[in-house]
């Protein structure tokens, strides 16, 4: 426990620090770990090479190896994101609102950073490069722990982060990484490390957000799974639905906005229903329906009722059909996670029932699920998709890294 409040009191010091920092000399800091990850891209590669061996060995899934595995496409694609987080404007100091009272005083509400953010994820060792960076960005420290599966690659890319800091100046406690694979030092973090953390923010499957939630005695960004949903009106572009359904499920099927259920409009399922179970099956999606979908197709298997509430993150969707817009509301709002839920549709009515019933963190009218990326919403990068309600929803950027504070200028003003 010494050592972690030490880590925190680091951070501490190293935030106020970043919280006066100039926005050049961020985006420098930030450009400078982009340019580190490209030249010790080979270093990266190796460490995450024996951490996918060790999965391997250990029986991890495929969907497993696929969110921990690095090439060298994703390091550059590490590196560009960071660069495109270095080319946002600076929330730190973004004036949202002023006005002046009667009595003369001038009052503004002023974005400033958080302070200091714990961030607890599993076996994506990116997320180290984006949370590193989008920390900076909105003038925060981070204190970084990753799964033990991850750790090789983790550990060398948060060097390559630091390479980037001391180039520019900016403190390298700034961004510090909890190398231990004790689960104690996540204890430590959700205790707040003697008041020094200010926000955690966990990143991982259902038991990793369950803990953080419990036992956290911090605020909490909670990213939660993603059930997500694609709806296909009986308006809808039989073109069009097969592209987006065939996107949302098959792009990337480890991916959080992955679509994990298909619901098809009953009026409209004779002529949609069967060509989009055959598009999934093609594609070698592995189809689990109720009835209706297992009368469309000998190949579909038969839904169990834990089927809709999973999120599978495999090439594996359940497909329902439903009652019109209102059906599949009810089935979202009972069976998803308030992440990501798509309508295919060419009726503006329907879709704007939808958009507007269903109060998930975000919703698609004729688009892919897998556009839930902070990247695809010009954030440059993202640290998580909340799915809670309080201060921030949907892709997590620089700008929901900050808070704001009120100043008031007055010019001698007493209350009487």
């Amino acid at each position: 426990m010494s050592v972690m409040l030490e880590t925190g009191a680091k951070a501490r010091a190293a935030a106020r620090v970043l919280a006066r920092a100039h926005g050049a000399a961020k985006d420098a800091a930030i450009l400078a770990m982009a340019a580190a990850l490209r030249e010790n891209a080979n270093a990266i590669l190796g460490a995450n090479a024996e951490d996918v061996r060790a999965a391997r060995a250990a029986g991890r899934t495929e969907a497993f190896i696929d969110r921990l595995a690095l090439s060298e496409k994703s390091i550059e694609g590490m590196a560009a994101g960071l660069e495109a987080i270095a080319a946002q404007p600076d929330p730190v100091g973004l004036v949202e609102a002023e006005w002046t009272r009667p009595n003369g005083l001038r009052i503004a509400r002023v974005r400033v950073p958080i302070g200091v953010i714990g961030i607890i994820y599993e076996s994506r060792p990116g997320v180290t490069a984006d949370a590193a960076a989008l920390c900076v960005k909105a003038g925060n420290s981070a204190i970084l722990r990753c799964g033990s599966e991850a750790l090789g690659a983790a550990r060398a890319i948060h060097a390559a982060v630091c390479e980037g800091l001391k180039a520019s100046g900016l403190p390298t406690d700034a961004v510090q990484f909890v190398a231990t694979p004790d689960r104690e030092a996540v204890g430590d973090m959700l205790a707040g490390l003697g008041g020094a953390i200010d926000v955690i923010i966990p990143r991982g499957g259902r038991n990793l957000v369950a803990r953080v939630q419990a036992e956290a005695r911090v605020p909490v960004f909670a990213h939660l799974e993603g059930i997500c949903h694609v709806y296909i009106d009986k308006s809808a572009d039989p073109e069009k639905a097969h592209a987006i359904v065939l996107n949302s499920k098959m792009r990337r099927v480890s991916v959080c906005g992955a679509a994990e259920t298909l619901l098809v409009d009953g009026a409209g399922a004779d002529l949609l229903l069967a060509p989009l179970v055959r598009v999934l099956l093609e594609a070698g999606c592995e189809v689990r329906g109720d009835p209706r979908t297992q009368a469309a197709d000998a190949r579909v298997i038969a839904a169990s009722e834990e089927d809709w509430r999973t999120e599978y993150l495999a090439p594996i969707i359940s497909v329902r059909v439903v009652d019109g817009v209102a059906g599949a509301v009810a089935h979202i709002r009972e069976f998803g996670s308030a992440h990501t839920d798509s309508i295919v549709t060419e009726d503006k009515a329907a879709a704007g029932e939808f958009l507007t019933m269903l109060d998930s963190a975000i919703v698609l009218h004729n688009a892919s699920t897998q556009f839930a990326d902070g990247g695809e919403f010009g954030f440059g990068g993202e640290i998580g998709i909340a799915t809670g309600r309080l201060h921030a929803r949907g892709p997590v950027g620089a700008r929901e890294l900050t808070t704001y504070k009120y100043v008031v200028r007055g010019d001698g003003q007493v209350r009487g």
